[in-house]
């Protein structure tokens, strides 16, 4: 998946932050959401202007930009 056909970034948009394109919504909320045990239905219905594969693209996005990404091992 292209996660830049569902996603951009406009300074004069939410200070910069990426945004599923054509919306308000940043990729960190639709993120978070997921993370604390949101289902992707449960966002659909809360934000009706998304779809699946903006949901997806927020995923791409995220995953593509840790993967090269080097952290400290916890203990």
């Amino acid at each position: 998946m292209n996660w830049k056909e569902h996603l951009s970034s406009d300074p004069a948009v939410m200070f910069g932050k990426m945004v599923i394109k054509d919306t308000r919504i940043p990729v960190e909320l639709i993120l978070e959401k997921l993370a604390i045990g949101h289902t992707s239905d449960d966002l659909l219905q809360a934000y009706p202007k998304i779809t699946m594969a903006d949901i997806q693209a927020c995923l791409w996005f995220a995953a593509e930009n840790t993967k090269h990404e080097k952290t400290l091992a916890v203990a």
